[in-house]
Formats: C-alpha cells, structure tokens, sequence
C-alpha cells in the first residue's frame, strides 16, 4: 500500500526503493528464463505465443485484485516478456551450439 508523501523528494525516494526491490525481482526473473531454455526443444517453444497470452491474463486478472491498472501491468509486461524472449532465445542457442561430452 502506498503511503501518502509529503514532499517531491519522500515520493522519489519511495519510488527509488521500489525500483531497487523491482530490478531485483526480474534479475531473478531472469535466471529463470535462462534456465528455461534447457527445457525447450525449439525457438518456437521458447516463443510460445499461447504461454505468453496466458501471463497477460493472468497479470491482468492480478492487476484488478491488487488495484493496479490492468492496461500499464500488461503493456510492461508484454514488453518484459519480448525482451526475456530475446534472452531465452540467445541461450537456447548457446546451449545448442555448445559441445556435448
């Protein structure tokens, strides 16, 4: 919940402290993501265009629980999952291309 400020300065501060705890949780976000593509046989099933849609639902339906603006959780969203594609894509080929033993 967040607290009523009481100068420009307490409100960047808050919202320095958020950005801390929010760059923190997608680092681990993305070690995740990393590790996903040891599971996947292809490109397309790193893509996976029906697994995406569901995030989107289901941040969306969380967005309305908690009081968030469902349209700015999904276009961050949407655009967070592009960039991890883009990651996971990366790492499916060096594991690809990495010699086997």
């Amino acid at each position: 919940m967040a607290v009523i400020c009481d100068s420009l300065e307490d409100l960047r501060d808050h919202i320095d402290r958020l950005d801390r705890q929010i760059v923190s949780l997608l680092a681990e976000r993305g070690a995740y993501v990393s590790q996903a593509a040891r599971f996947k046989k292809d490109s397309d099933a790193v893509k996976a265009p029906q697994r995406v849609e569901q995030v989107i639902a289901k941040v969306r339906a969380l967005s309305e629980q908690v009081g968030a603006n469902p349209q700015v959780t999904e276009q961050v969203y949407r655009a967070m999952i592009a960039a991890f594609i883009e990651q996971e894509l990366a790492e499916h080929t060096r594991l690809a291309d990495a010699p086997t033993e």
